[in-house]
């Protein structure tokens, strides 16, 4: 279960991530762009962290 809910969880980050830093970079606010990029980094994070809970069974 542990595992979905990672990768859901990565899935938005990674969209709101890439969305904020798309606005952040067409209205030139660095400040927004780089947040979205730290967070669509997270995404990324999130998602790995589910897929090796899926590949170790969640015992990790």
């Amino acid at each position: 279960m542990g595992e979905m809910i990672d990768k859901l969880k990565g899935a938005a980050n990674t969209a709101t991530g890439k969305a904020r830093k798309a606005i952040g970079e067409n209205t030139g606010d660095a400040s927004l762009a780089a947040g979205g990029q730290a967070q669509e980094a997270k995404g990324r994070a999130q998602n790995l962290s589910g897929t090796i809970k899926g590949a170790f069974g969640n015992k990790i």
